[in-house]
């Protein structure tokens, strides 16, 4: 339980899933989030009229108390595994890491508020949706491609050549950061903030729920999901204590390039690190990011060497995605599967 809260997607998944299961939350939660939210600008406060057409008095706001009161009130016997995929969807949606956490987060984070969520979180913890956030990465896998079926391309390739292309690119993007971005941590400036390379093949576990855990998603409404198997050592992303061990063999200091936006989403001022996935291909051929780890560590600052004054963010990683560094996963020979989904709307359909 205390490792879901520690995270900023975890928490943030507990509130949405408080919100799923009572309106009055999600009105709360509504009301205060946006007063904390760094972009607030305006009052949404819905206006209505009077019979005699005159604006009536809003209603009071909640106070976080009331709103910790209603979320230690609901019943967790209402929990189900729909209630906690969605809320796991909207935790892993909402997730920005180039500017400040949003009114929710922030609202999560408060300490009356994590207090209440922690009863939430042994409701998730106890849900059968929440057994396979632990599991590790599979020979069996599917690569999602965003096309239709209509469209449809080759796996990715030359993990090599791809790897050692971003990391010149990553030295040369630090050393241009370095010189051309303003030394004002607060200034409005940012660039590239993942931690991963995107170029590389990546598959994930299950199918259709890895279509709708994505990050910074793009809306798209056709998929093709390609069934894959890979073999080789695969590194298992579930504690810090895997990702900084990762950070300590083989870092690339990425301070100019990304301290701006990771003070932004973090708060933290200071050095930062990345894996060096290039050198790290020479140990591991593909790593994993467990839903369970997610949850704990997305977002988050994670002190890498004291020493030296490190930490890194695992930023840009959808839960249960495999990143392969080494060319060891094919294409099954299986069927692929196409799925759509109407425009702006949620949920997705296997055409074939």
């Amino acid at each position: 339980m205390d490792s879901l809260l520690q995270g900023p997607r975890g928490r943030r998944l507990c509130l949405e899933l408080a919100m799923e299961m009572d309106q009055e939350i999600r009105i709360a939660v509504f009301h205060l989030g946006y007063k904390l939210d760094p972009g607030a600008g305006r009052s949404r406060r819905m206006l209505t009229m009077s019979p005699s057409g005159e604006v009536p008095p809003p209603p009071p706001e909640p106070t976080v108390n009331e709103l910790a009161a209603l979320i230690t009130s609901l019943d967790l016997k209402g929990i189900t595994n729909q209630l906690v995929q969605n809320a796991l969807e909207r935790a892993v949606d909402t997730a920005r890491y180039w500017q400040e956490p949003d009114g929710e987060d922030v609202l999560a984070a408060a300490s009356v508020i994590a207090r209440a969520l922690a009863y939430v979180a042994n409701g998730v913890l106890r849900a059968p949706a929440a057994e396979s956030w632990t599991r590790e990465a599979e020979v069996r896998q599917w690569s999602i491609d965003w096309r239709s079926a209509g469209d449809p391309a080759p796996l990715a390739g030359n993990p090599r050549q791809k790897l050692a292309e971003w990391a010149r690119n990553q030295r040369a993007g630090e050393v241009r950061a370095a010189r051309e971005r303003r030394a004002d941590i607060r200034a409005n400036v940012g660039g590239e903030w993942w931690s991963i390379p995107h170029n590389l093949m990546q598959s994930t576990g299950q199918i259709p729920q890895g279509l709708d855990l994505v990050e910074d998603s793009l809306g798209w409404e056709n998929a093709t999901a390609i069934p894959v198997a890979g073999t080789g050592q695969i590194l298992e992303i579930g504690t810090a204590a895997d990702w900084i061990q990762l950070c300590r063999e083989f870092p690339l200091k990425v301070t100019a390039s990304r301290r701006h936006d990771w003070f932004r989403t973090t708060g933290r001022d200071g050095h930062w690190v990345i894996p060096d996935w290039e050198r790290a291909s020479s140990r591991w051929d593909a790593v994993h990011l467990t839903v369970a780890g997610y949850l704990h560590l997305a977002g988050r600052a994670l002190e890498v060497d004291p020493a030296e004054g490190t930490a890194s963010v695992i930023a840009g990683w959808n839960p249960d995605t495999t990143f392969w560094l080494n060319d060891v996963v094919r294409e099954s020979g299986e069927p692929r599967q196409h799925w759509h989904r109407e425009h702006n709307q949620d949920e997705w359909t296997l055409r074939g």
